[in-house]
């Protein structure tokens, strides 16, 4: 199979999947039938002890005490606690108005993102500009971060570890920042922040709560250029985000 046509194949289920939720990609299988028989001759059975489970956020760790986003910077970008460090160029941690009322977060850096080190800078990163400037909202006004902060290989999306590893370094950023709304692009995000497994549809154009902050999901800028026609639904949700941003900020 040629290389772009398998990209494309790729990038079309992840489309799906996006939207669907996980629904078209899980096996459903029978449940098993209890039977009840003769209850067996007890066995003992000896364990061995389980090794102590380590966690990987403990409170000594020096990145938990940052006051600034760029001391929390300094601290995680020689990151190596997942897979996902072996092949990236650049850690992108994020960019934008350290002081933002309105924080952006996205699913992860790209090709040209591991490159530069910066959030959202090719095609889908020229859409999101365009999207913000419509609901008049400067690039450089809010802050751009992403669920994992470095490039999953051919930008498939994060696994669930390599997801759990970054999101409390995002949370920290957002404590930092304390934005007053959120706009999660994507499945992805929503599931990462929110902790959501419904499908993009039955999420996006809602609000949603994370520590009193509102949060409103919808489509990744990337899913945009693929699917022009999804672009009037993203128009329509990022209108109420502007609106209740106006009600919030009064």
């Amino acid at each position: 199979m040629k290389t772009v046509s398998r990209k494309k194949i790729i990038e079309a289920l992840k489309d799906q999947q996006n939207i669907f939720g996980d629904y078209l990609f899980e096996e459903k299988l029978p449940k098993a039938k209890v039977i009840y028989e003769e209850i067996p001759q007890v066995v003992e059975v000896i364990r061995e002890p389980v090794e102590e489970t380590v966690n990987l956020f403990e409170e000594t760790e020096n990145w938990q005490n940052a006051k600034s986003l760029d001391e929390l910077n300094n601290l995680i970008k020689n990151c190596t606690k997942c897979v996902l460090h072996k092949n990236r160029n650049n850690f992108v941690f994020g960019s934008g108005n350290p002081d933002a009322e309105v924080m952006v977060i996205g699913e992860g850096p790209g090709a040209e993102e591991d490159k530069q080190g910066l959030p959202f800078v090719g095609r889908a990163g020229q859409l999101l500009t365009d999207i913000l400037k419509a609901i008049k909202f400067d690039r450089d006004e809010v802050y751009i971060a992403n669920i994992v902060k470095c490039r999953p290989p051919e930008n498939r999306t994060p696994l669930p570890e390599e997801m759990e590893t970054c999101i409390p370094y995002l949370k920290k950023q957002i404590a930092l920042i304390q934005p007053k709304m959120i706009l999660c692009l994507g499945l992805t995000a929503a599931k990462g922040l929110l902790r959501k497994k419904e499908s993009l549809t039955a999420l996006r154009g809602k609000f949603f709560d994370y520590e009193g902050i509102k949060v409103m999901v919808t489509f990744h800028p990337a899913a945009l250029l693929r699917n022009p026609n999804w672009k009037r639904d993203c128009w329509e949700d990022v209108k109420k985000f502007r609106k209740l941003y106006d009600e919030i900020i009064k």
